[in-house]
């Protein structure tokens, strides 16, 4: 789109084509011979220069930090002198601020260059938010003064205004009713709001800064802002393809990382709270670059903390981060690893601090923070499986590794024991205590019948954790032949005590175990309260028989008595020998004997 120009008319006709020249002005090793007269008519400085040395006709003048060069002090000298040309968002920045240098304001001359310039940028440019782009970039080379003058703070707000403005109508636009006649927003509609970001991506960096900084104020969506930071660091990032290839090797010494640098650390600073609105895939690309980079160490921590926080829905890619350190370290960066799951752990035990003591009254069976606790420990093994080859991996930091996740984590250790098993294979070196050390984060409890197979044959194991998984595995065949015998009350050894232990359950989290505590305790309460009503039925009857054998002394009524006591039970369960069943007698039965005995000796 072709840009508004404004044009300046000409006042005055060139006449002084045929007169010498009496002053010779130099503006960065540019010359231009020119009159005195058209020049401090409408210039305050060249106007006070020229009075300064009037005794001296001076005749030669040099502008010292003109600001734009020659290039704009030719166009202000054409203003001098009549001549026509355009006024353009390409232009104006700089004859704002060579009208403000030379002076060439209302107060030397009316209708003169400043106000000229200031005129289009308010009524043009600060309406339009592609020209106030383009006056941006103009802006990079006339800092501070263009600061100074506002140039740059203008444009700003109205980029922000108007990317706000246009963001509201296109979210007005997604608006539509739904079958039940409910107001709601089409999601699956494109949103054509955010067309700038393609715009803003040829600024520099501080002035990207300050206009994302300036949206982020006026209420642009964070996931706008996230596309915009996503598009600016992919153009000025993937130029060194290496920092974005996770397999790639460049050593950090074969690229310049000034610029890169300054771009990472002011992208993870403009990075919104809300989660999700960048892709995780491209924060591990910021912190693989940071790592590169040799970022400063609160911009690496920041990454890691807020990968930490969805870490959940990463890849085994993602993790795969290399090492730029020296040639003797291992191939992935496990440290950085290792934080971010720390940063998971403590993410997730924080939530669950923060969290009502009534969530565990819940029934649920599985609350969402355990959900992806699963997930990442799915990760966290196949990870492990990666980096387990690697000679120069110490065991102290695989350890470390598979010990950050809590016991509740994994459900099934098949994963991890796989990752062992690599390990051991890639390091046969390790002593026996090390075998033993590594093999004890393995519960062969949670294997699978096919792992543990496997490991009751695998001879890199050591003796005694061959032992134990036969051992489990014994009772697991000794489970499921009582199973097959439909014993249906009978349950089997290994069940029974890990439901009875208090111990928590392989498949339960702290919190849902604490739930189900919660709800025993409830029925041992309920459990106490009715032997606590039977034993005051019994006190009764016990009164009722006590006042019986005072008042009466017969052997007749004994023998009676005696007949009809012999039919109670405690439980409920006739006092037979040869059976276990329930007595036939009911409770209510029993309380009809008492009464009519009670009411006998009345």
């Amino acid at each position: 789109m072709q840009s508004p120009v404004l044009h300046l008319s000409v006042s005055t006709l060139w006449i002084f084509r045929d007169v010498p020249s009496d002053i010779t002005i130099e503006v960065n090793g540019g010359t231009f011979a020119l009159h005195k007269f058209p020049l401090v008519s409408r210039s305050g400085r060249i106007r006070k220069l020229v009075a300064e040395h009037r005794d001296a006709d001076i005749s030669r003048v040099e502008l010292l930090n003109l600001p734009g060069g020659a290039e704009p002090f030719e166009l202000a000298a054409k203003f001098c002198y009549g001549i026509n040309f355009e006024i353009t968002s390409a232009n104006v920045a700089q004859l704002c601020c060579v009208s403000d240098y030379l002076e060439m304001n209302e107060e030397f001359s009316k209708d003169n260059l400043g106000s000229r310039a200031e005129e289009y940028l308010e009524s043009i440019v600060c309406k339009n938010l592609e020209m106030c782009v383009e006056v941006l970039q103009q802006c990079e080379n006339l800092l501070p003064l263009a600061d100074e003058l506002k140039i740059v703070s203008r444009c700003i707000d109205s980029i922000a205004s108007k990317a706000c403005a246009e963001q509201i109508a296109s979210s007005f636009s997604r608006l539509e009713y739904s079958s039940s006649g409910r107001l709601h927003m089409n999601k699956q509609a494109k949103c054509e709001g955010d067309w700038w970001i393609e715009d803003l991506s040829v600024l520099r960096i501080d002035l990207y800064q300050r206009v994302m900084t300036a949206m982020k104020c006026r209420g642009v969506r964070p996931e706008s802002i996230g596309a915009s930071l996503v598009n600016y660091a992919q153009k000025e990032l993937t130029k060194k393809s290496s920092l974005w290839n996770p397999s790639s090797q460049t050593k950090i010494d074969l690229i310049s990382t000034g610029h890169e640098r300054l771009v990472v650390e002011t992208i993870v600073n403009l990075l919104p709270v809300e989660k999700l609105a960048v892709p995780i895939s491209f924060l591990f690309g910021l912190l693989r670059s940071a790592v590169m980079l040799d970022c400063t160490i609160a911009c690496r921590l920041d990454l890691e903390r807020r990968i930490g926080s969805q870490l959940d829905i990463a890849t085994i890619d993602d993790l795969l981060i290399p090492s730029f350190r020296h040639a003797g370290d291992t191939l992935f960066d496990v440290d950085t690893v290792h934080r971010i799951l720390v940063n998971f752990s403590q993410q997730d035990d924080s939530e669950d601090d923060m969290e009502d003591a009534s969530v565990f009254e819940s029934d649920s069976p599985r609350s969402p923070s355990q959900t992806a606790l699963f997930k990442v420990s799915k990760l966290a093994d196949n990870y492990l499986a990666e980096i387990a080859p690697d000679a120069n991996l110490k065991l102290s930091k695989f350890m470390v590794i598979a010990e950050t996740l809590p016991a509740h984590a994994r459900t099934i250790h098949d994963g991890l024991y796989r990752a062992i098993d690599i390990y051991l294979k890639a390091h046969q070196g390790l002593s026996d205590s090390d075998r033993k050390k590594l093999c004890k984060l393995i519960d062969f409890q949670k294997l699978s019948q096919e792992a543990g197979a496997h490991a009751a044959q695998n001879e890199r194991l050591p003796l005694q954790a061959i032992v134990q998984v036969l051992y489990f595995e014994q009772i697991r065949l000794r489970n499921s032949l009582c199973c097959s015998y439909g014993d249906e009350d009978h349950k089997p050894m290994h069940q029974s005590w890990r439901i009875s232990s208090g111990a928590l359950s392989a498949a339960m989290s702290p919190r849902d175990n604490y739930a189900s505590l919660r709800r025993e305790n409830r029925e041992l309460k309920l459990e106490l309260a009715r032997l606590r009503m039977r034993l005051n039925d019994l006190e009764k009857e016990h009164v009722c028989m006590k006042r019986d054998m005072q008042k009466s002394h017969s052997r007749k009524f004994m023998s009676s008595f005696s007949k009809k006591i012999g039919k109670l039970s405690f439980f409920g369960h006739s006092s037979s020998r040869g059976s276990s069943s329930p007595s036939k007698h009911s409770h209510r039965t029993d309380s009809r004997v008492i009464e009519r005995t009670c009411a006998s000796t009345d």
